[in-house]
């Protein structure tokens, strides 16, 4: 099957295909370097990686590394969430202590207790909506969006049914006190660059 036919054989499935298919057929799809691809609610979405993006990404990754250990923490790697065809391939995710793989390779969301997600502009409506939802119904107990855009961070904590009962919002160069949470640390944001 060629690329083209494989795309088309995707938009015709009418997202009635599992998470699993629809990921074979990205894999022998030339993505293109330097970019992320996922699916929120059995759409597929790929956002370049930008310099921005990755400095923040990587500031988050090295304070969680003072406290987790490289195992406990994943970056770009799929795990799939509730809800409609929801594979994600979250900028940062912390899983829990003693977390195994499933059967098919996954980690399995149950076991996420910390993630965050960096804004694209393209796909900025995804974090604050369908992506909150699902880690919400997942339980993820906290979700962090950093926004370089505005310059801020939001931080979700006590996920209950579809949303989070507590926000927080924290400007750039303000530390974010997760002690009282489950990752137990400070986040410093004071070198996180704006876009």
């Amino acid at each position: 099957m060629t690329v083209l036919e494989d795309r088309i054989a995707m938009a015709e499935s009418d997202n009635t295909g599992t998470l699993d298919e629809m990921f074979e057929r990205l894999e022998k799809m030339p993505v293109p370097e330097g970019y992320k691809v996922e699916i929120v609610e059995g759409t597929v979405y790929m956002s370049p990686q930008r310099d921005t993006h990755w400095e923040i990404i990587a500031d988050i990754y090295e304070q969680l590394r003072t406290k987790y250990p490289r195992k406990r923490v994943k970056s770009d790697v799929r795990i799939d969430y509730p809800g409609h065809l929801n594979g994600f391939a979250t900028d940062v995710t912390v899983v829990a202590e003693g977390a195994v793989k499933t059967g098919d390779g996954h980690w399995r969301y149950q076991d996420v207790e910390f993630v965050a997600e960096v804004i694209s502009k393209g796909t900025a409506a995804n974090d604050y909506g369908s992506k909150k939802t699902a880690y919400a119904v997942a339980e993820v107990p906290v979700y962090v969006i950093a926004d370089p855009y505005l310059g801020r961070c939001h931080v979700y904590t006590h996920p209950k049914g579809k949303d989070y009962t507590i926000e927080t919002r924290v400007d750039f160069g303000t530390d974010i006190d997760l002690t009282g949470t489950e990752v137990g640390l400070i986040l410093k944001t004071d070198e996180f660059p704006r876009d």
